[in-house]
């Protein structure tokens, strides 16, 4: 009798637990640098697309910057064409390599020519949300359209959008997605993001804030600090041709499992 109670127990505990869990499965694609005109590029990127299309589960893709290798229209409505024939939505993040407002493409410009390709795209912005379930989903531009460069800049405007987003939503567990990290995984006075301290010390107010991905240095590393994994990624473009499938577990009453793994793509 015993036996049967402790296993009904069994049963009832691990209903309980998946009544309260949530999941979710993403992709990240970072550093595609992809241009028209290289025929590699081209490969690589529609070699992704293949790839990601062969996975069961995954949610959504989000592209964290640099998908073109230069602030170029006709390149970026080629790069949406290819990834339009991604089996789930995608986002984009927009990086130091894709804008100049001057001699280019704006930033206003690339959301059009992303929504001009894409009538399932409907952000406006480079900064928004979005949510999927129990998670919440905001990309945060920190790239110069003016004078371009490789120092990431989180405008006091997008340090607004993102405290705002995770006021309103409190109930939710967020990760931010952008191009450039908080915590760089090398020193580098070049590529360093401008005044991260600040953007870190408003993270600090809230407590809904599991993770951060990002690209821009073309390296794989992974830290949590703070209660917040900052995942950094490798490039797309750049051997071994690699992606980041990113898996996370909530289960109410434990912290947030965090699941990632680096998928290398096949170029023929």
């Amino acid at each position: 009798m015993r036996k049967y109670l402790a296993y009904i127990v069994f049963i009832l505990l691990f209903l309980a637990q998946t009544c309260f869990a949530s999941d979710i499965k993403f992709v990240q694609v970072s550093d595609s640098h992809y241009s028209k005109d290289n025929e590699y590029a081209n490969k690589v990127l529609k070699a992704a697309v293949e790839d990601i299309n062969k996975l069961n589960g995954v949610s959504f893709v989000v592209f964290t910057g640099d998908n073109i290798n230069r602030p170029n229209e006709e390149d970026l409505a080629e790069f949406v064409r290819i990834v339009n024939k991604l089996n789930v939505p995608y986002y984009m993040v927009i990086g130091n390599h894709e804008v100049f407002k001057s001699n280019g493409l704006s930033k206003q410009r690339y959301m059009e020519v992303i929504r001009e390709n894409n009538m399932f795209f409907k952000q406006r912005t480079p900064d928004y949300y979005f949510r999927k379930g129990d998670f919440g989903f905001i990309i945060a531009d920190g790239a110069k359209e003016i004078i371009p460069g490789a120092n990431g800049y989180f405008k006091e405007s997008t340090l607004q959008f993102v405290d705002k987003q995770l006021s309103k939503h409190k109930n939710l567990k967020f990760v931010i997605l952008q191009h450039f990290p908080l915590l760089a995984p090398m020193e580098s006075r070049s590529h360093s993001t401008y005044k991260a301290d600040e953007y870190l010390k408003l993270l600090d107010k809230h407590s809904n804030v599991i993770a951060i991905v990002s690209g821009h240095f073309h390296t794989n590393n992974e830290k949590m600090q703070d209660g917040i994994y900052h995942i950094n990624s490798p490039a797309l473009l750049v051997l071994p041709h690699q992606y980041k499938i990113i898996d996370i577990n909530l289960t109410k009453g434990f912290s947030p499992m965090i699941y990632t793994q680096l998928r290398e793509v096949t170029v023929e």
